[in-house]
This record gives C-alpha cells, sequence and structure tokens, in this order.
C-alpha cells in the first residue's frame, strides 16, 4: 500500500493501543477486508504465529460471534402466548439480517496498523487494544450496531482493558530492578 492511497481513503475511526513498551495506531477505512501492519500483511508481519494472529483479529471476531444467532438458538421473550412465539421469530429473522449486514460491513474494512516498539507479543496485544477501541468508535450506521452494546461485549470479554504492567526501572546498588551482587561471607 501506497501512503498516497492511505491518504486519499476515508478513515471510518481511529484508536491507540499499548501494551509494554509496544504502541499501535489503527485505522479502519472503507476496502476490501485488508488487515495491514506497517504496510506488510498481518499474517506475514506476525510470522505466521497462530496465537497472535488470534489476539489480533479477536475484537473483529467477538464482535460477528456475538451478532450471529445459531440456527438452535431462542430467544426468549415475556411470558408466551401465540402473538408473542410470533413476535419472537420476526426478532430472530431481524437479528438475522442485522448480523448479515455487520458481516458485509466488516468485509468492507481495511485495517491499517502502525505499530512501534516492544516485541511480537507485545504489539499484538497493543494492536488488539487499538482495535477494539476504533471499533468502538466506529458510528452505529456503518457496522448497525449500537455503541453501548459494542462496547458491552469487548468491555465483558475483556479487549477494552488496558495491561497495564510494564518493566520494573533498575534501582542504584542492584545490577538489575532486583538482582543483587552474590552475597560473600568471607
Amino acid at each position: 500500500m501506497d501512503l498516497k492511497n492511505l491518504i486519499k481513503m476515508e478513515i471510518l475511526a481511529r484508536g491507540v493501543g499499548r501494551r509494554k513498551e509496544a504502541v499501535a495506531q489503527v485505522q479502519i477505512v472503507k476496502g476490501t477486508g485488508l488487515f495491514v501492519i506497517n504496510n506488510i500483511p498481518a499474517q506475514q508481519y506476525l510470522h505466521n504465529n497462530t496465537y497472535s494472529m488470534l489476539s489480533v483479529k479477536a475484537p473483529l471476531n467477538a464482535l460477528n460471534s456475538a451478532t450471529v444467532p445459531t440456527e438452535n438458538a431462542v430467544i426468549t421473550t415475556e411470558p408466551s402466548e401465540n402473538s408473542q412465539n410470533v413476535n419472537s421469530n420476526q426478532t430472530n429473522n431481524q437479528l438475522v439480517s442485522v448480523s448479515t449486514d455487520v458481516l458485509t460491513n466488516f468485509e468492507k474494512i481495511d485495517t491499517i496498523v502502525k505499530v512501534k516498539g516492544g516485541g511480537l507479543v507485545g504489539q499484538a496485544e497493543a494492536i488488539k487494544l487499538g482495535l477494539a477501541r476504533a471499533l468502538c468508535s466506529l458510528t452505529t450506521n456503518e457496522i448497525g450496531i449500537s455503541e453501548e452494546e459494542m462496547r458491552k461485549q469487548f468491555k465483558d470479554k475483556g479487549y477494552l482493558t488496558q495491561d497495564s504492567r510494564v518493566k520494573e526501572r533498575r534501582k542504584y546498588g542492584l545490577k538489575k530492578a532486583r538482582k543483587a551482587t552474590q552475597y560473600n561471607k568471607r
């Protein structure tokens, strides 16, 4: 992808994620479903690491799986009567149509990531947080899900929680944060 093409694209949402020393800037633009990290396809950038790929795409997969009801799923309403069962079937059909719209909308979205610092695992976690934040800032009419509902799904799965653990600083008189020289009695 060229920088000129990135400038011409309409940016739908942005998000920033951090983990350890890694900082990821995520942009969601209209496109064909590409996932690009530092102008390299995500699979290639993450060295075909399955864990990292699953971690990075987890917010997208969670959103898709949460909105698509299974065939055997039954949506329960108030105490059932015949008229309410008909309404239940109608809402089920509406949910299926909304979820297929969501899936087609995500296929039309490109995810462009700039990430620096840290290692691959830290970068993958930073991208996951940035992507979840960017998806939460998308407007409702673009994906068909309300912002509150999306935030609740992400919050319940822990995608919006920043992992604040970082490397401990080195203290004077020690070799590392806690490593001291060997004690010598004589």
